[in-house]
């Protein structure tokens, strides 16, 4: 993983690991419910910053070396690629 990624994820990693402990005490205090939603679609903001990331460091690594590999594994790598868009439709 580059370095300056792997930094970015962790730190951002650790943000959603406090925000979804904030939920949860959030839920177990009977917190009004709208503040409760806005708190968890803060936290899918955050996933999706998470997965820019990772999709970042996937292309600019692994991608390119298969690209670089030939054929076949190009054609994985794009394979993968669709995978992760129709996923990525599928949840908005």
């Amino acid at each position: 993983m580059i370095a300056d990624i792997k930094k970015r994820a962790l730190h951002r990693a650790r943000i959603l690991a406090g925000q979804l402990r904030g939920v949860e005490k959030m839920i177990d205090d009977e917190a009004y419910c709208v503040d409760i939603i806005t708190q968890t679609l803060a936290i899918q903001k955050s996933l999706r910053s998470l997965n820019k990331l990772l999709v970042e460091n996937h292309l600019r690594t692994h991608v390119v070396e298969m690209f670089d590999e030939g054929a076949t594994r190009r054609e994985l790598a794009v394979s993968e690629l669709l995978t992760v868009f129709e996923l990525q439709n599928r949840s908005s």
